[in-house]
């Protein structure tokens, strides 16, 4: 599989920096490992692709990084802070300001208008009412919808939502965007779009992307691509 070089980083920090991460749940039978000590570096301007089978751990992976869900052991940092010895409310900051997320169902509120629901997040984050169109705007024009800023969200067609919720993973100015298997649902058109879309706001140097697919052809846009089999993590 043939994907991108890394780019140059030129103080040599890593935005994130994971080691022995693992993940476990218990039943009345035992313990369930879910990860198995990960290790991983992601750079800014870096686009990352995680891949492998259903239930491997991808997913945990990438809600853990999001802060979504607690590691049971390990190590996490962001441009060298530990994020996983916040406070719950830090976290919530954290995920407010610093990290984007797409998933596969785009999660769009249907009663809603486009800009209703890139207004979200900047509401949750608390940003200024006379701040929030410019960004919203700003979003919308990223990916190609500016025309569409106070369209009903349950008019859009399929690749437009998928659209939509990448510009409201851009609203808040991320530094690293999450995104589970963002292009599932899209022909290869849109996918290509949405990817086009990914590799425009990465290259500016500060934002960096991590991905899970199973689609072989979105890994090669990627830097660097990783496969995760039973919780354990290998760079390709």
């Amino acid at each position: 599989m043939n994907s991108l070089n890394p780019p140059e980083q030129a103080n040599g920090r890593p935005l994130i920096q994971v080691e022995r991460l693992s993940k476990h749940y218990s039943n009345g039978r035992g313990v369930i490992p879910v990860l198995r000590g990960i290790n991983l570096k992601v750079n800014p301007g870096e686009m990352v692709a995680v891949m492998g089978p259903s239930g491997s751990g991808k997913s945990t992976l990438l809600f853990i990084l999001g802060l979504l869900l607690p590691a049971s052991s390990g190590n996490y940092q962001f441009l060298g802070q530990d994020v996983l010895n916040l406070t719950r409310g830090d976290q919530a900051e954290f995920r407010r300001r610093r990290v984007g997320f797409v998933f596969q169902n785009c999660d769009l509120f249907e009663n809603s208008t486009v800009y209703e629901n890139l207004e979200f997040p900047l509401v949750y984050a608390k940003v200024d009412r006379q701040e929030r169109p410019g960004r919203i705007a700003a979003a919308l024009e990223k990916v190609n919808l500016g025309h569409r800023i106070y369209h009903p969200a349950n008019q859009l067609s399929g690749g437009e939502r998928q659209r939509v919720a990448v510009a409201r993973a851009l609203v808040n100015h991320p530094r690293v965007i999450l995104a589970d298997e963002p292009t599932g649902q899209l022909d290869r058109q849109h996918g290509n779009m949405v990817l086009e879309h990914f590799a425009q706001i990465v290259a500016s140097g500060d934002t960096a992307l991590v991905i899970v697919t199973h689609d072989g052809q979105v890994a090669e846009r990627c830097h660097r691509v990783f496969s995760m089999e039973d919780g354990i993590l290998y760079e390709n």
